[in-house]
């Protein structure tokens, strides 16, 4: 497919795009303090602009698509504090609402990331007061709320979940065996990985998970489809990539300079498939990564924006 040049519609930096699950619609989060939904089609070569929602007050920093199984639902981040969850009318298509806001941080919030379905409607949200929530919708509606406190204590820059099946099993047998673990990234240069064990977010790495001389930009915990590891790629502003692996629960994690970018690296992203990660960097390139033998990896292949 070739590539597409999609105008945003937005006045001012674009920080993020998010794409359904059906590869139909971008979600697109800037600093004018809006989110723009856009539709994308081969049809339509510039994109179809389909709704703005307004409601945060600064900067949006990230968007992510909760599963359609919850319906249309979309959840933003911003610097204003607030995470915002936003639902499309099932009857009145591109007619957006605020289901719910949450204000428990008190600074800015740099991420959201949606639960795997398994787990239900489940967000995590990490932000530079240091602390990570975790909010879970109830069958009456409301949500209840979990905290890491202190999880980065200088601010938390990246949430990203863990599969719900465990490593080795291609799916989960009951909801009760779900995994439900999650990786953070902070501005102590640290990778982060926690575990609910008991109704409690408890730090399942020890010690912090520390390869970044510089502010760690963004984590991603990859698809593990039957392997038997887990894998989570962290991008920092030192310019590096690291993929770190382990084995069985309870072992140690083992991380592993993929490469040095020799600028910051920004944003991650694994193929659902998990064997290839995106990575893009300040020098405004995307380049993908395969893993080839022995934990080395290799480009593949640079994403050509002007292609």
């Amino acid at each position: 497919m070739p590539s597409q040049k999609i105008e945003s519609g937005h006045q001012d930096v674009v920080h993020d795009i998010a794409m359904d699950y059906y590869g139909k619609r971008l979600a697109t989060a800037s600093s004018d303090t809006t989110i723009k939904i856009i539709g994308v089609s081969s049809s339509s070569a510039s994109g179809q602009p389909l709704a703005t929602l307004s409601g945060h007050q600064g900067s949006v920093w990230q968007v992510s698509w909760a599963h359609p199984k919850f319906g249309s639902v979309l959840a933003s981040c911003s610097y204003d504090g607030r995470v915002i969850v936003w639902r499309e009318d099932p009857a009145s298509p591109n007619q957006w609402t605020q289901a719910h806001v949450f204000s428990d941080h008190s600074s800015s919030v740099n991420s959201v990331s949606w639960a795997p379905h398994e787990l239900g409607l489940c967000l995590a949200c990490g932000s530079s007061d240091g602390s990570i929530t975790i909010h879970t919708a109830r069958s009456d509606g409301g949500w209840d709320t979990a905290r890491i406190d202190q999880a980065h204590p200088v601010g938390v820059t990246a949430v990203s979940w863990a599969p719900a099946t465990a490593p080795g099993s291609l799916v989960s047998n009951s909801p009760s065996d779900a995994v439900q673990k999650l990786a953070s990234g902070g501005c102590d240069n640290t990778v982060k990985v926690w575990k609910l064990q008991n109704g409690v977010w408890k730090m399942d790495c020890f010690p912090a998970l520390q390869k970044h001389s510089d502010w760690v930009r963004d984590v991603a915990w990859a698809p593990n489809l039957g392997l038997p590891k887990s894998t989570i790629a962290s991008a920092s502003q030192d310019g590096t990539v690291v993929v770190w692996t382990v084995g069985k629960e309870g072992d140690q994690w083992e991380g592993k300079v993929m490469n040095d970018f020799k600028a910051p690296v920004w944003r991650l992203s694994w193929s659902l498939t998990g064997n290839i990660l995106a990575v893009a960097d300040g020098k405004n390139e995307v380049t993908l990564w395969k893993e080839v033998v022995d934990g080395e990896w290799q480009q593949v292949t640079t994403v050509d924006p002007a292609a």
